[in-house]
């Protein structure tokens, strides 16, 4: 793992699910990375948990929590993110960069369950359809959308997928609606 973060890579694999869902990096300052993690103000654990999740990942380093009006942005400085993530910030968007889990996390399934917690925690929902629980992921990249398919599936689960084109734009919903409540639990999936 790389030098100066933690060397926990359960931490790692749930980082990177943070950013691949709502993460950001840029390099506003031309010096170094700054990678920013956008959550929801009705979240708060949530936000203490990405807080945290990043202090422990890089303990020298500031994490700073930026009020928004209906969010907030956790962000942390550091030229090990563009590795750590497998993106980088010359070459544009998550989109465009076609970003996708790093296999090293798609070989364990202890990595998976923590990499899928980051993603469902940012871009997914746990909610109630006609008294059942339901688990959903959107996301408008098809490799990152195809991975955390793969990654449920290897974890013994079958998801659904519906594919939405709008302007221009496919959105794919990935959603676990048999035996949702254990897959919950099997990933310690919460978003309080």
């Amino acid at each position: 793992m790389l030098k100066h973060f933690s060397s926990s890579k359960s931490l790692h694999a749930y980082i990177i699910g943070l950013a691949l869902g709502d993460g950001n990096l840029s390099n506003p300052n031309g010096r170094a990375t700054r990678l920013r993690i956008t959550c929801d103000k009705k979240y708060p654990q949530l936000i203490t948990e990405v807080q945290a999740s990043l202090t422990k990942l890089l303990p020298s380093n500031k994490v700073s929590v930026i009020n928004r009006t209906n969010c907030v942005d956790i962000s942390c400085y550091s030229n090990h993110f563009e590795n750590l993530l497998r993106w980088k910030v010359s070459l544009g968007s998550k989109f465009r960069q076609k970003v996708r889990v790093p296999d090293w996390i798609k070989a364990k399934n202890i990595y998976i369950k923590e990499c899928l917690r980051g993603l469902l925690q940012t871009d997914g929902s746990i909610y109630l359809d006609r008294g059942y629980t339901m688990v959903n992921f959107v996301s408008c990249i098809p490799t990152l959308a195809m991975d955390v398919i793969s990654m449920m599936n290897q974890l013994g689960y079958k998801p659904n997928i519906q594919k939405f084109t709008s302007s221009n734009l496919d959105k794919y919903t990935i959603r676990i609606s048999r035996r949702s409540t254990e897959f919950i639990n099997e990933i310690n999936l919460w978003k309080k």
